[in-house]
């Protein structure tokens, strides 16, 4: 997989992230920063985490599947998109508050880091070198979530679904890129 490659997947992991924390920045009165670097930096730690522990388990399994796991990166990866498709058009918006406690923070970390367990499991299955991919991912995720809190306090809830969809959008390319890779197409 090339550098490249994982960018963007990490782009398209990281528009879950993203969202979230443009509504975070929605519900602040005023934009702080220690508040915008703690969302940044857990949702950056767990979207670097995940795929780590996907790819261990992942790689356990792998070995079972060669001939197919190309299918399995796909199948992952196609869900993981649709759904994020799915949660951009949805009409159900999250409440936000202004005070964000530690338990809460760490639940969205875990949240919006479930898919990116399920894309380690898929660079396990393709020989991906996990330990650079989980470190795009974090940092993308990172700024990303840190640009997601400053810009949601300045544009609003309209862009909110619209990353959702790109980031779907990205991970379905992504998945379809893979069959075509491995000459299913």
């Amino acid at each position: 997989m090339t550098l490249s490659t994982l960018w963007v997947i990490a782009f398209g992991l990281s528009m879950d992230a993203f969202a979230v924390a443009i509504s975070k920045g929605l519900a602040m009165r005023a934009f702080r920063c220690k508040l915008a670097l703690a969302i940044a930096l857990c949702f950056g730690c767990f979207q670097g985490v995940m795929p780590l522990i996907g790819y261990l388990l992942g790689a356990q399994f792998s070995h079972f599947i060669e001939d197919w796991d190309h299918w399995v990166a796909f199948v992952l990866l196609a869900l993981i998109g649709i759904n994020m498709l799915r949660e951009g058009v949805s009409e159900d918006d999250e409440s936000v508050d202004d005070v964000i406690s530690a338990k809460h923070l760490l639940s969205l970390g875990i949240a919006t880091s479930i898919d990116a367990m399920a894309v380690g499991i898929s660079f396990a299955f393709l020989t991906v070198d996990i330990g650079p991919a989980a470190l795009i991912i974090a940092i993308t995720t990172f700024v990303l979530s840190f640009l997601g809190v400053k810009g949601g306090h300045f544009l609003g809830r309209r862009f909110k679904s619209r990353a959702e969809i790109f980031g779907g959008l990205v991970l379905l390319a992504i998945a379809v890129k893979i069959l075509h890779d491995h000459g299913v197409f």
